[in-house]
């Protein structure tokens, strides 16, 4: 067994998962008993042929491809078959190791076992401290707001745009960079692989708070992450984003709070011109079955 596997997911970006790859090589140390494994998540056959002739030949690097894109959670889980560590590190091809990450958090995961997941502080390309951690998204938050929130009840709501220089417990951590304990992860189950994309984060970390471990932001650990760049932004991935937190909501919350989120959505969209193109979609519902993961085919490598 290794120290740490780290997962990445490529999707037609391959440049930026060569470059992610090269950063954990390039700030690792060689103390460190690690492998990378990354999953092509079906991208096209032109971006994935530019990885494979491009991938590092190394003994704990390897490459799989998936048949079918299976969303975040999916791949994710898809590459965690090919991995065989006390922690798992699920990092995103677009963030990139400023410095020694892998040891710096498993040095502090070791000495504190009630951590099922911690996270690094994000950078984005300009250097720019981002946001590295989310609160969970529920009632007091749509009606209060984030400030409201972090102002007046900071320890339950630590303020995201605060660059920490000390670890600091949070509600969920940033997609970008997940380390978590393996033993923990597989007791949760894993992710979620119904959701397609977004709210992952948030759906893992409820689950692993239930049964009494923490999600921490580890600040002396860096990276840059390059926003958006492995998803980008359309009117798809927005409804996307909204099928997958409605989802959390409901398989999480009480009923009547799923019905309540409802109800508030379709008001302030009623009054938001740009969002009247979600609107359908939350009055019916937002049903898994209206997620891209549904219009996902297979496509085989020589095709």
């Amino acid at each position: 067994m290794r120290d740490i596997s780290v997962i990445i997911i490529n999707y037609n970006t391959a440049t930026y998962t060569l470059d992610c790859i090269q950063s954990v090589i390039d700030h690792t140390d060689v103390n460190i008993n690690y492998d990378i494994v990354v999953v092509d998540n079906n991208s096209r056959l032109d971006d994935y042929q530019i990885l494979k002739q491009n991938f590092p030949k190394a003994d704990n690097i390897s490459l799989q491809r998936s048949v079918i894109n299976t969303g975040f959670g999916g791949g994710n889980m898809f590459g965690t078959q090919f991995a065989n560590a006390k922690y798992l590190l699920f990092l995103n091809n677009d963030a990139f190791l400023q410095n020694d990450c892998l040891s710096i958090l498993y040095q502090f995961m070791e000495k504190h076992p009630k951590v099922g997941v911690s996270t690094a502080q994000n950078f984005d390309q300009n250097g720019q401290h981002v946001v590295s951690f989310d609160h969970d998204k529920g009632i007091r938050k749509l009606i209060f707001g984030r400030s409201f929130l972090e102002k007046n009840f900071s320890t339950t709501f630590p303020k995201r745009k605060k660059e920490y220089t000390e670890p600091v417990t949070v509600n969920y951590v940033n997609g970008a960079f997940m380390f978590f304990r393996s033993d923990v992860f597989a007791e949760v189950g894993g992710f979620d692989t119904n959701i397609f994309l977004y709210f992952e984060e948030m759906d893992i970390c409820y689950r692993m708070r239930k049964i009494g471990f923490d999600s921490v932001l580890l600040p002396t650990a860096k990276i840059t992450h390059y926003q958006g760049a492995s998803t980008g932004t359309s009117k798809p991935i927005s409804k996307e984003g909204l099928i997958s937190y409605f989802y959390v909501i409901k398989k999480n919350s009480p009923y009547w709070k799923y019905l309540f989120i409802r109800i508030y959505y379709c008001l302030t969209f009623l009054i938001k011109p740009k969002k009247w193109f979600m609107l359908p979609l939350v009055l019916k519902g937002t049903h898994l079955s209206e997620s891209l993961k549904q219009q996902q085919k297979i496509v085989f490598e020589n095709d």
